[in-house]
């Protein structure tokens, strides 16, 4: 009985060796570099490249930032960052007033005849109204003509290869449905 026994188990001590040997032997020092001790020579190499990152050109460069097992790693993009900017696009600050109104998002909300001339009552994106004359600087152009139905720009821009292009932008009233017109 008790060479049953014995026999038993050396079995399950031999097959419990042999599952756990693939184990073992995947463990072995030179694939798993976070158990074993690295020379002192590139744990130096990886610690410089962390505290100075190399500027070339002379131009910004991000930060390199080590990865999870420690190391170094330089141009690569956060796969956790979001790909879709909510914010708006942010150009140069525009001017304070009716110089920094753009033609393209300027809204004509009405105009009024006045004793000196046509008046248009514009708003801008950010829902701030202001009142136009004929011949008043835009950021982008100026104010050629206001009339009943609506105004008229000229808007300064350039075309691809640079050159300076003008062009008459005209934005009309329209009536709401039942208004008179």
């Amino acid at each position: 009985m008790t060479l049953v026994k014995t026999t038993a188990n050396l079995i399950a001590t031999l097959a419990i060796s042999f599952c756990l040997m693939p184990v073992a032997w995947g463990q072995s020092p030179s694939k798993n570099p976070e158990q074993s001790p690295a020379p002192a020579h590139k744990t130096a190499h990886k610690k410089k490249a962390a505290a100075a990152p190399a500027a070339t050109d002379g131009a910004p460069q991000e930060a390199a930032k080590p990865d999870a097992k420690g190391d170094v790693v330089a141009g690569k993009r956060d796969p956790f960052a979001p790909l879709v900017n909510d914010k708006k696009p942010s150009g140069p600050p525009l001017p304070p007033g009716k110089a920094g109104l753009v033609i393209a998002t300027v809204h004509v909300d009405g105009t009024v005849k006045a004793a000196n001339g046509m008046l248009a009552v514009v708003t801008n994106p950010d829902q701030r109204t202001y009142f136009l004359r004929e011949g008043d600087r835009l950021y982008d152009g100026d104010v050629e003509k206001i009339g009943l139905d609506g105004v008229t720009f000229k808007e300064n821009s350039k075309d691809a290869f640079g050159k300076p292009v003008e062009k008459l932008v005209t934005k009309r009233i329209y009536p709401s449905a039942g208004e008179q017109q």
